[in-house]
């Protein structure tokens, strides 16, 4: 994990921004964070795995697509040689200057409508974006060898990966283009303007809408203490409700099963663990 004298210089030399502070984010469960301060501006300084670094500049270039749409969204800084991301030994770092407000608070009923409805628009918005780094919707193996680090592990994404095989041909879901890691963290709302927005759009790939509700469901909590959010999504994106709580049930056990096998490959005990419990908990 890069330390700020890493960070420091990074920014410096690729975006020729000199940090006064650097501050560690909330950790999300798909990527670090940093909050850095320079000058009256707040930025949002990200890591990501390598393998996601197409898939992350895909969804800076969305950030972007939002801005032109009218949508708050933190604002992708481009490196002084005009790319998106920056390849260090840890990952892919990226920054973007950060909407303004604060970031949402996942068990507060009120932010919970606000969070479903920026990621209601948010789906509406990106309906027809095209990136060539948008990655395809693609299945767990559970064939793979890190899943043997649990007895339970392997067993538990093929049920998954099943599941959703059926979820995705006997159903009409409606997909389009992916946040990935929808954590309320990445939304923020102005108080003083009343204005919501997000900070970044994740890893793009294309998938069901309804999976970044999953996702979201997850940090929530669980669906019982969704509500809220749910019903804010319901009100802004182009899901219905038939098709969202039909595959939310489906899409929730995937998410996961995601979360499992990344925790066994990056060696996460704490979140395989919770992945366990989630998933013995689930019906069927």
């Amino acid at each position: 994990m890069p330390d700020d004298d890493l960070l420091e210089s990074t920014l410096r030399d690729e975006w020729h921004l000199t940090p006064a502070e650097i501050t560690a984010l909330p950790e999300a469960l798909m990527s670090r964070g940093w909050l850095v301060v320079s000058g009256a501006d707040h930025y949002v300084c990200r890591l990501h795995e390598t393998s996601a670094r197409l898939p992350v500049e895909a969804g800076l270039a969305a950030a972007e697509h939002l801005l032109t749409r009218d949508i708050v969204a933190g604002e992708p800084m481009r490196t002084l040689g005009g790319g998106l991301t920056v390849q260090v030994d840890d990952g892919a770092l990226s920054l973007l200057r950060r909407a303004p407000g604060r970031g949402l608070d996942g068990a507060d009923p009120i932010d919970q409508q606000w969070w479903g409805d920026r990621l209601g628009s948010v789906h509406r918005a990106l309906q027809g974006f095209h990136h060539p780094g948008v990655r395809p919707w693609q299945m767990l193996d559970p064939d793979a060898s890190h899943l043997a680090v649990a007895p339970w592990l392997r067993g538990a994404v093929a049920d998954a990966v099943t599941a959703t095989t059926r979820l995705t041909i006997t159903d009409r879901l409606t997909y389009g283009i992916l946040h990935g890691d929808p954590a309320p963290g990445r939304f923020v709302v102005d108080v003083r303007t009343g204005k919501a927005g997000l900070l970044d759009c994740g890893a793009s790939g294309v998938g069901p809408l309804v999976y970044d509700v999953a996702a979201a469901v997850v940090y929530a909590g669980g669906v019982d203490r969704a509500a809220e959010m749910i019903d804010g999504y319901l009100a802004a994106g182009p899901v219905g409700p038939d098709e969202l709580h039909a595959a939310l049930p489906v899409l929730l056990r995937w998410r996961w099963a995601v979360l499992a096998d990344r925790a066994a490959r990056l060696r996460l005990p704490d979140v395989l663990r919770r992945a366990h419990e989630a998933l013995e908990s689930m019906p069927g």
